[in-house]
């Protein structure tokens, strides 16, 4: 049996606008975001900062947690984030404050 892995995950524009979406795949649903591959809620928005995100195994556990972050005020949606980003970075992009030890790097 192949396991799964299924994100739930807030983007935010510049401006300040949240996106909440679920994926199997976070990387190519970012790269989709930021490219505006789609067009919808975010590309109009320019929602392209991953400031959040959570994994779970099972699809349907995903898929309630979205419905219930979109439920929550905005208030909580940022204070949410804010528990595990404060600064509010985009996620997926490396931190250059971080030393790398990836022997990629050294290269």
């Amino acid at each position: 049996m192949r396991d799964h892995n299924y994100f739930v995950y807030i983007l935010a524009s510049r401006s300040g606008v949240l996106y909440i979406g679920v994926t199997n795949n976070l990387e190519r649903r970012i790269v989709e975001h930021e490219t505006g591959l789609f067009d919808g809620f975010t590309k109009k928005y320019k929602c392209d900062r991953l400031v959040y995100f959570e994994l779970t195994s099972e699809v349907t556990s995903a898929l309630e947690r979205e419905k219930q972050l979109k439920g929550w005020s905005r208030f909580k949606k940022m204070s949410l984030i804010k528990t595990l980003n404060p600064e509010w970075k985009d996620l997926s992009r490396p931190d250059p404050s971080t030393p790398s030890n990836s022997a990629r790097d050294d290269k």
